[in-house]
């Protein structure tokens, strides 16, 4: 069955790259109205933006989408990867500037802030997009995969000269509340030497030590280290789910990325959505629900997922 969140939830903070300060809510929304972006300070009728494979525009380091207005909203990803993560397909998500907040760099805090307010399962039927066939997005020695799967499984693959991260990969079955227990608390990171670099192009002008995980070669300089060893590697696996949240559905398909992102995610699912034999809406009948990355988080509730967060 879909569902949205049972109660209205708010988070205040700043845009990573803008620094400007916002206000964020997610409010409850009918079956059948997906993940809508709303921003509270813009006109009435021309400020909503579906949030969609389809409304993504290039941009730097981030996921942006824009509506038919020009109105555009940046850095979605870890709001996504919480909804997805959640099993929240319905909702409305009212913005008061154009940039969500980057709170701690990762997805923990919106997915305790929708814990706490609950999760309305609606009676509704919930349907998925089931890949029946490979699809691929190649950039050099870059590549994001869409293959069928029976479930949602990510596969990731990073290389980096900076001794911090250096190669890492992993993969996880995104089943029964994996993205909650494996991912939510994996925050963005970046090389303190791209940080002038990215400040001198109007981006990271929000960026912290306390919210981005900062490497200088083998140092983290972000107070208390990493929150996994891997934590880079799961931060972008965090990133991928977002993305892939912009299909519209939950998604039965295995992902792999190797030194992807958000560009070549959203590359591949617009390679998908234009072959029409590469996939196929199904009907979800509860064992395929059980499942989806949504299935049985509720039973983690609010306090539980705070401790998830604290023990990181």
């Amino acid at each position: 069955m879909q569902a949205t969140i049972a109660k209205a939830t708010e988070f205040r903070g700043v845009g990573l790259h803008t620094g400007v300060a916002v206000r964020m809510q997610i409010l409850p929304a009918p079956a059948g109205h997906g993940i809508v972006f709303e921003r509270s300070d813009l006109p009435v009728g021309t400020n909503r933006i579906a949030a969609l494979w389809k409304n993504v525009v290039p941009s730097k380091l981030c996921t942006l989408i824009e509506n038919d207005n020009g109105i555009r909203v940046s850095t979605i990803e870890h709001i996504m990867a919480a909804l997805s993560g959640t099993g929240i397909l319905n909702a409305l998500i009212r913005i008061d500037a154009g940039e969500v907040p980057i709170l701690d760099g990762s997805a923990a805090e919106f997915v305790s802030g929708i814990l706490d307010a609950g999760i309305d399962i609606q009676d509704a039927p919930l349907r998925a997009i089931r890949v029946t066939r490979p699809v691929e997005y190649r950039e050099g020695d870059a590549v994001a995969r869409l293959e069928p799967a029976d479930h949602l499984e990510i596969d990731f693959h990073i290389d980096f000269t900076d001794k911090a991260i250096g190669r890492q990969e992993k993969s996880l079955d995104m089943a029964n509340g994996a993205f909650v227990r494996e991912l939510m608390d994996s925050r963005t990171f970046c090389r303190q030497s791209d940080v002038e670099a990215m400040r001198a192009s109007g981006l990271a002008l929000g960026g912290t030590y306390l919210n981005a995980v900062v490497i200088d070669d083998d140092k983290v300089l972000s107070p208390g280290g990493l929150r996994h060893k891997d934590e880079a590697v799961r931060h972008k696996m965090l990133d991928a789910m977002g993305d892939l949240a912009l299909a519209g559905a939950p998604l039965l398909a295995r992902y792999t990325g190797n030194r992807a992102g958000h560009a070549m995610t959203n590359k591949v699912l617009r390679a998908l959505f234009a072959e029409p034999d590469a996939w196929e809406w199904v009907t979800c009948e509860s064992d395929l629900e059980c499942r989806l990355p949504g299935a049985g988080v509720a039973a983690y509730g609010p306090v539980n997922a705070r401790a998830l967060i604290a023990v990181a």
